[in-house]
């Protein structure tokens, strides 16, 4: 077999092995090194790259800011940062139709920026959301889908563990990563917000809802004070500014953002009184779960790229492109389409790892911004969050709510309209890059 059979065969025992249940990472890690090992007929450099893989992942500066910002992201959870935006979200616009649904979006957006994790958006929101759209009479359906649909946010608004992957197989700038996350995930917040709008008026059995729910609402957001509010929203902006700020004010790198970030979660948690030493073992505990995961699959995705530069496949696929002469657009279309079908079926960490690589001599020949390009990708792959049969924001909804009554397909059903939305945003961002790149 020459190295292109090999590569290709590579990449769909990849896939057949992960659809089959094998963890991601031993698919990635395997193939790839058994690949090498047959193109070159040597273990020794099979065992050589592997060695590099390993070695580059762990020294990999940026690769720093994953455990920190994981970590700020389970404080800023502990700390109820969470419940707080969604009771002021509330009290902007619980009067209007479907507002509780909006006010989650608003929520999610804005605890988006303070835990970078979608995955963390969809536990936190499914406790916090769920239970009180339901109890105003909002559908099972609707209020699941809202949760699913908004949770998106968290892998788009930077901070992103996502954007931070994609910057290390790239070879981008965080924060330039971070910068052109922003205006994406404010048109992305609005465009969900507008549908929900167009839903509650248009199909309301969809929705359901209390009409006058000012006339039966007597929580706590309900009526909510000037300082009430202040108390509440300031420990996030705290922490927006000191993140975010702090990068885009060049007072600090991404690195140590997300270590200034920790930091001052860590201190919120502790005023609010919501943090004891267990608790912060636990948070430190999966810290490092998250950390190793993430880790391992780095190492298995960089030793896959590996394989593919050794079969040469990378230069064979951008040849190929080039001599079928597609347009942009038809490239663009090809990428979302394979984008969407992966996510139905693998996380958007593994898609990332697994296609860019390919996808990086064919850029360089049509001279594609890896900035922009690195949006199109985080978008199209979380569309595979809310798509099954893997969905994975849809089973976390499912296993934190632990209601049997709200089965998977309410879930799926529920994110099935935001899904299509976020497919017309990606639209609208791939017709205008300038969306993505006006603020770098």
């Amino acid at each position: 077999m020459s190295g292109v059979e090999v590569g290709i065969a590579s990449i769909i025992l990849i896939v057949a092995l992960i659809y089959a249940g094998l963890y991601i990472p031993v698919a990635l890690g395997l193939v790839s090194f058994i690949g090498v090992w047959i193109i070159r007929d040597n273990v020794d450099i099979a065992v050589s790259l592997l060695s590099l893989s390993v070695a580059d992942t762990v020294s990999h500066y940026v690769f720093a800011t994953i455990p920190l910002f994981a970590l700020m992201g389970l404080l800023v959870s502990k700390a109820g940062l969470g419940k707080d935006v969604y009771d002021v979200a509330n009290f902007f616009f619980y009067k209007i139709r479907g507002g509780l649904g909006i006010a989650t979006v608003a929520a999610n957006a804005v605890f988006a920026s303070i835990s970078g994790s979608s995955i963390a958006s969809a536990s936190v929101f499914t406790k916090v959301a769920v239970p009180e759209m339901l109890r105003f009479g909002f559908t099972p359906r609707f209020s699941v889908g809202v949760v699913a649909g908004s949770s998106v946010l968290g892998m788009l608004i930077p901070p992103s563990a996502m954007l931070i992957i994609y910057s290390i197989v790239a070879e981008q700038s965080v924060g330039q990563m971070f910068l052109a996350g922003i205006i994406p995930g404010i048109i992305l917040s609005f465009a969900y917000a507008l549908l929900i709008l167009v839903m509650a008026y248009a199909k309301p059995d969809f929705v359901g809802g209390v009409q006058n729910i000012e006339d039966s609402a007597s929580e706590e957001w309900a009526n909510l004070s000037i300082k009430n509010i202040f108390d509440k929203l300031f420990p996030v902006v705290f922490l927006v500014l000191v993140v975010l700020g702090g990068i885009y004010g060049g007072v600090v790198t991404p690195v140590e953002a997300g270590a200034a970030g920790a930091l001052a979660a860590l201190i919120v948690a502790l005023i609010k009184r919501a943090l004891t030493f267990r608790d912060f073992w636990e948070v430190l505990e999966e810290t490092g779960h998250i950390s190793a995961t993430i880790m391992f699959l780095i190492i298995s995705a960089s030793m896959y790229s590996r394989m593919l530069g050794v079969a040469a496949l990378p230069t064979q696929f951008g040849e190929w492109l080039v001599a079928m002469e597609f347009s942009f657009i038809e490239i663009m279309a090809f990428y979302v389409i394979l984008m969407i079908l992966m996510g139905t079926i693998i996380d958007t960490a593994s898609i990332i790892l697994i296609v860019v690589p390919l996808f990086l001599t064919v850029l360089d020949t049509f001279g594609i911004d890896l900035v922009w390009f690195g949006i199109i990708t985080v978008v199209g792959a979380e569309i595979g969050l809310l798509t099954p049969p893997l969905g994975i924001s849809c089973f976390v909804i499912k296993s934190t709510l632990n209601d049997s009554s709200v089965t998977l397909y309410d879930i799926f059903s529920g994110a099935f309209p935001f899904a299509v939305m976020m497919l017309v945003v990606l639209i609208l961002l791939i017709a205008y890059p300038v969306l993505s790149l006006a603020l770098i």
